[in-house]
C-alpha cells in the first residue's frame, strides 16, 4: 500500500511530468512540466516542481520511467538522467519509491479515460469487446504496453515493441527505404514513429526528390503540413499510414479487441489526419483477418496527462493490477 499524499511522476526523453494525489479519490494535484536538460538528475526536478505546491508533504512515490525498468536505479533510454528510486526517497524524505515503465499508468489510463468524458478521439468505426487494450505512442520514442483481463485482474505487460524492425511493404515506400536514416544499423518501428522519426520521414522524402530539406526538427513538419505545404503533407500521410499499420500489427500481436490506445505528444495534433483515412486503411489491412481487425476500436488519447491519471489509479487501488515494478523502501 502506498501513503499519501503520493507524488505521481511521469519521466520521458523531454519532459517531466509530476502530480500529487493527496489521498484516494481525491483530483489529481497537477504540478509544473519541467525538462529533463534543465536538471542534472530528477531529484532536481521534483524539487523545482514542488516549489509552488502549498498542500501536505509526499510520504511515497510511484514514477513512470521511459526505459526497460529492471533495477531500483536505471538510465532513461533517450536522455542522460539515472533515476534512482533509493536517492530520490531519501532526498524528499519519503518512506516508498516505486518505478515502472512509462507504459504502465498509460496502459491503467485507460481504465479510467473514455470517450464521453471527452478523453478520447475515435478513429473508425468499431465498439470495444471484453478483452485485451493495447497502449502506444509516438513521442520522443515510441511506447508500447498492454492491458490483459486474468480472472478478475488487470495485467499490465510493459513491452519494448517500440525496437522491433520496421520494413517498407510497397513499392513506393522500398524506393524511399535507402534514404531513412538508420539508428544503431536499423529502421526499429521507433526510427520512423516517433518525433524524430516524423523527421526522418520528411528528410528522406526531399532526398528521395532530390531536393533539399527545408525543416530543421520534427514541429516544422507539423506546421509546415498545416500551412499546406506539400511535401510535409505527404510526410505526415505516411507517418499515419505506418502509425496504422503498426498499430494493427500490435492489436494483432495482444488480440485486442478491446482497443487500441494511441497516446504521446503527437497524436493528439494530428487527429484529423489519423481520422482522414491511411491510418484506418492500413490497420485493417491485416489479411486473413482484416474482417476481425475491422472490428477493433481505436483511439487518440487526447487527455493531456493520461500517464498521471493511470498512476493514480494504480496508487488508489495497487491489488485490481499486476505489473512489474522496482522501487525501494525506507
Amino acid at each position: 500500500m502506498f501513503a499519501f499524499p503520493v507524488l505521481l511522476g511521469d519521466i520521458g526523453g523531454t519532459n517531466a511530468r509530476f502530480a500529487v494525489l493527496p489521498a484516494p479519490g481525491e483530483p489529481v494535484h497537477l504540478l509544473p512540466r519541467t525538462l529533463t536538460a534543465d536538471t542534472p538528475d530528477p531529484v532536481g526536478a521534483i524539487t523545482i516542481a514542488l516549489q509552488g505546491y502549498e498542500g501536505a508533504a509526499p510520504r511515497s512515490a510511484m514514477i513512470a520511467v521511459a526505459t526497460r525498468v529492471d533495477a531500483p536505479a536505471i538510465r532513461l533510454t533517450n536522455a542522460s538522467w539515472v533515476i534512482d528510486a533509493e536517492a530520490i526517497g531519501k532526498a524528499l524524505g519519503l518512506e516508498r519509491v516505486t518505478l515502472v515503465n512509462d507504459y504502465t499508468p498509460v496502459a491503467a489510463s485507460v481504465t479510467v479515460l473514455s470517450e464521453e468524458k471527452g478523453d478520447l478521439a475515435p478513429i473508425g468505426s468499431g465498439r470495444p469487446e471484453a478483452g485485451a487494450r493495447v497502449v502506444l505512442g509516438p513521442g520522443t520514442g515510441l511506447g508500447v504496453g498492454a492491458l490483459v483481463p486474468v480472472e478478475d485482474r488487470l495485467a499490465i505487460v510493459a513491452t519494448e515493441a517500440g525496437h522491433i524492425e520496421f520494413g517498407p511493404s510497397t513499392e513506393e515506400e522500398a524506393a524511399l527505404w535507402p534514404h531513412l536514416e538508420r539508428v544503431g544499423g536499423r529502421v526499429s518501428a521507433e526510427v520512423v514513429l516517433s518525433g524524430p522519426g516524423m523527421f526522418r520521414i520528411a528528410k528522406a522524402i526531399t532526398a528521395h526528390r532530390c531536393v533539399t530539406c527545408p525543416y530543421a526538427k520534427p514541429n516544422d513538419v507539423l506546421t509546415a503540413a498545416r500551412e499546406g505545404d506539400e511535401m510535409a503533407q505527404a510526410a505526415l500521410d505516411l507517418f499515419a499510414r505506418w502509425l496504422g499499420r503498426y498499430a494493427g500489427d500490435m492489436a494483432l500481436t495482444f488480440e485486442s479487441s478491446g482497443g487500441v490506445f494511441i497516446a504521446g505528444g503527437i497524436a493528439p495534433r494530428m487527429v484529423d489526419i489519423l481520422q482522414s483515412g491511411g491510418f484506418r486503411e492500413a490497420f485493417d489491412h491485416k489479411a486473413p483477418h482484416e474482417a476481425w481487425a475491422r472490428k477493433v476500436p481505436a483511439f487518440v488519447i487526447v487527455n493531456a496527462e493520461p500517464a498521471l491519471q493511470g498512476l493514480a489509479a494504480l496508487v488508489t487501488n495497487p491489488g485490481r493490477f499486476v505489473f512489474k515494478s522496482q522501487g525501494w523502501t525506507a
